[in-house]
């Protein structure tokens, strides 16, 4: 094999395997609080205590993916441009 047509292949993997990533799990964990919802800080004696909810992902712990957040813009669009209106149906 080519090392064009191998790169190619990879790319393509590394891409369906997103995808299928993307379809079957479409949250993932805040990059933020890593997916607890809030911050960790530590009282006086270094104990580990829960902080103020984390603003990015509004206290869930979830963030939705990049390629899922693409795929519903598109789906999105493609639905406000081809929506047609109907006439005289149901008057």
């Amino acid at each position: 094999m080519t090392p064009t047509l191998l790169a190619i292949a990879c790319l393509l993997t590394v891409t369906l395997g997103y995808l299928g990533v993307c379809a079957a799990s479409p949250f993932g964990a805040c990059r933020k609080c890593r997916g607890f919802g809030y911050a960790l800080t530590t009282d006086r004696r270094g104990r580990p205590k829960r902080g103020r909810h984390c603003r990015r992902c509004r206290a869930t712990g979830r963030r939705i993916r990049t390629g899922r957040w693409l795929y519903n813009r598109a789906a999105r669009i493609h639905r406000a441009g081809t929506d047609r209106p109907r006439s005289g149906v149901g008057r």
